[in-house]
């Protein structure tokens, strides 16, 4: 995973009691070098640490495999015009490596690791041939560091998984309305001001940036103006479009600066020219997501300079200041790239436009020619199942997005009637021309970090992350879900075999919840996932936990419940011989309840209750029709109705209102829709 685009295995197999053992076909840069290294280090973990390395030598009776690297140069390598096609032979006589660029190889390196296997006499690699390409150029993750700060260390995590799935850009959010990230010679105010005393040096970011271009990355920063501007105006509030300038967090999204003032512009070009050093890409995303129309209509100065000007709408005065934040950028040498509230007024066309509110913007940004990153339909914090990301497409732009009942249902409930507007998908705008699929570099997948602490990042990018990676390298016709759930599982496990925590951070978690007994935390988390589509958010708004509880702990995606919900596919369509597995799996879910309630004392864990009770109910019941006895009592019937409605709630974005029930825990059953198909006459 990314499944290639050319691939065939004529069977027959390499055994690789000695590892590998690497030739170059010209002298490597010390970047292809380091790329071979760690290579060597994953291939050793992924064998199960019996292959030699630098400190084990290996036994002189079992012959290294040869691993030949044809590399050529690339004078766009670290761009969107890098050679990264490569194609891999893997024969009796060794495996050959051939690419056109550095990328390249660190693409069939990564496909190589994936390629090793074991059998009952060690491991092996099978024989293969392999070409192959990405379909975008940019395939990214943005990681949201203002909202909690994130470690050096964990960001380095993320850039090595990201490496193994042919991920090339990392867009890091930097500065938000709850923190300044990143240290400021120019104007130190902003981090001594903004940052709560969590920044990244700039010996960091250079060292971060180098980080990930050995690994074929790209760092891209993203300043947020001229909204999410608390932290930079508690800095400069007399650049504040509403003063005084309220440090609460009920501001911490709203507060904007004023793009009417010349001193904001002059900010923005001393900000920008020391950050575009700092980060060498050519790209520079500065924001512009959010603005609040009522920070600068609410302001008479601003409204009465809006008149004067000949601006009739916010949108007007924000596509003007666009315009100007995108002559400095590219006075400074970078192409901008803002969010798609940028492109709702005309502005310059080769500014990017990152869409993320519905799949419609794909359709009207290319019909201005600007080019286009994907973001909707791949935003992590959702909490999402990996399989619904998977099947959006970054060319399709009814793709993602809500409907006119839905619609109607936010409004309703007091949505404000311009938001609704720009995430709803209808009418469907037709599908792209070839001119406008040209200009879709790609897309990334965000993580907004309001829920998401440093020790839970892993988890909550990955392995969801590996599919939406697959969805930007692999052709499209590659669309297969359950498939892909059976590739996932593994690529998670050599994931955490090579150095993520996600699964280790999760077993923590549950462990300080319940010292010594872990067990029955984690078999619930194994059957249930976290509220989505921000009903998490409400429930924690409501309950005011500490992002430490089983909530947390649970996977948006658990690989469990997946593995029993395509067990159930296939019972029902008359593939019995699953059900001794389907059995197994019932029965622990079933007997875990008596094992968690005497743990469930501790708050974190005592809000599951209800929840862990209902799901020995819905086991129970399972286990039932496995027997042929698919009638439900009243009470069964009941609970089942209950999670049916909380899954169905939180799938649809409009589903909860703000006073509307939560359940226990902020966690729903996933496996009761599975249980619910084993009940069907």
């Amino acid at each position: 995973m990314p499944l290639p685009s050319s691939v065939a295995f004529p069977g027959g197999a390499l055994p690789l009691p000695g590892g590998f053992v690497v030739s170059w076909s010209r002298p490597p840069s010390a970047m292809l070098r380091a790329a071979a290294g760690r290579f060597l280090g994953r291939a050793d973990a992924l064998a199960g640490r019996v292959m030699p390395v630098a400190d084990r030598p290996a036994d002189p009776a079992s012959a290294p495999v040869p691993l030949r690297i044809e590399a050529g140069q690339d004078a766009g390598w670290l761009t969107t015009r890098a050679k990264e096609d490569y194609r891999l032979e893997v024969g009796p006589g060794g495996v050959t490596l051939t690419a056109d660029g550095p990328d390249g190889v660190v693409h069939g390196l990564a496909t190589l690791a994936q390629l090793i296997g074991r059998d009952e006499n060690g491991p092996k690699i099978d024989f293969a041939t392999i070409a192959d390409h990405p379909r975008f150029a940019w395939r990214g993750i943005m990681i949201d560091t203002s909202r909690h700060f994130v470690s050096v260390e964990t960001i380095k995590r993320q850039i090595d998984a990201m490496e193994m799935l042919k991920l090339n850009v990392l867009h890091l959010h930097l500065s938000d309305g709850t923190g300044f990230r990143v240290e400021s010679r120019v104007l130190p105010e902003l981090t001594a001001k903004g940052s709560h005393g969590q920044y990244y040096t700039q010996r960091q970011i250079r060292d971060l940036v180098a980080y990930a271009a050995d690994r074929g990355i790209r760092v891209v920063p993203e300043f947020d103006v001229p909204g999410h501007a608390l932290a930079l105006l508690l800095a400069h509030p007399e650049l504040a479009a509403q003063s005084p300038v309220d440090p609460e967090p009920k501001n911490k999204n709203t507060a904007a600066l004023d793009p009417t003032l010349p001193a904001t512009l002059r900010l923005v070009r001393r900000l920008y020219g020391e950050m575009g050093r700092l980060f060498p890409d050519a790209y520079f995303h500065s924001g512009g997501d959010e603005v609040d129309p009522g920070e600068w209509m609410k302001n008479p100065k601003i409204a009465a300079w809006m008149k004067d000007h000949g601006y009739a709408t916010p949108q007007a005065l924000q596509a003007a200041f666009t315009a100007q934040v995108q002559k400095i950028l590219a006075g400074q040498g970078k192409i901008m790239v803002g969010w798609d509230e940028v492109s709702e007024a005309a502005i310059p066309s080769d500014v990017v436009v990152d869409v993320w509110r519905s799949s419609k913007f794909i359709a009207s940004a290319t019909e201005g020619r600007h080019p286009v990153i994907v973001s909707a339909g791949y935003y992590l914090d959702l909490l999402q199942p990996a399989g619904q990301h998977y099947l959006v497409d970054p060319y399709d732009p009814a793709a993602n997005g809500i409907t006119r009942a839905q619609a109607d249902r936010m409004l309703q409930k007091g949505a404000r009637p311009d938001l609704v507007a720009a995430f709803l998908k209808e009418p469907a705008p037709p599908p792209l021309t070839e001119q406008q699929k040209s200009y879709v570099l790609g897309g990334e997948a965000p993580l907004w970090a309001e829920l998401v602490t440093d020790e839970m990042l892993d988890a909550r990018i990955w392995p969801r992350a590996a599919a939406i990676a697959e969805r930007f390298w692999s052709p499209a016709a590659v669309r297969d879900v359950d498939d892909m759930y059976r590739r996932l599982a593994v690529v998670n496990s050599e994931l955490q075999i090579t150095g993520l925590q996600g699964e280790a951070n999760r077993w923590r978690m549950a462990a300080r919840l319940s010292p010594g007994t872990v067990d029955p935390v984690m078999v619930l988390a194994s059957a249930t996932v976290p509220l989505r589509n921000y009903n998490m958010n409400r429930y924690v708004g409501r309950h005011g936990h500490r992002l430490d509880e089983i909530g947390e702990v649970a996977s948006p995606d658990p690989a469990q419940a997946q593995r029993f919900s395509i067990l159930v596919a296939r019972y029902v369509a008359g593939d019995h011989s699953v059900a001794p597995a389907l059995r197994r799996q019932l029965a622990v879910w079933r007997d875990n309840d008596a094992a968690f309630a005497p743990v469930a004392h501790v708050r974190g864990l005592s809000e599951a209750l209800v929840t862990s009770s209902h799901l020995a109910v819905i086991a129970r019941a399972g286990l039932k029709a496995l027997d042929g006895r698919r009638i439900l009592s009243a009470p069964e019937k009941e609970i089942f109705d209950q999670e049916d409605a909380a899954i169905n709630g939180s799938a649809d974005v409009s589903g909860t209102s703000a006073g509307a029930t939560l359940p226990p825990a902020g966690l729903m059953i996933a496996v009761e829709p599975a249980v619910r198909r084993l009940l069907a006459p």
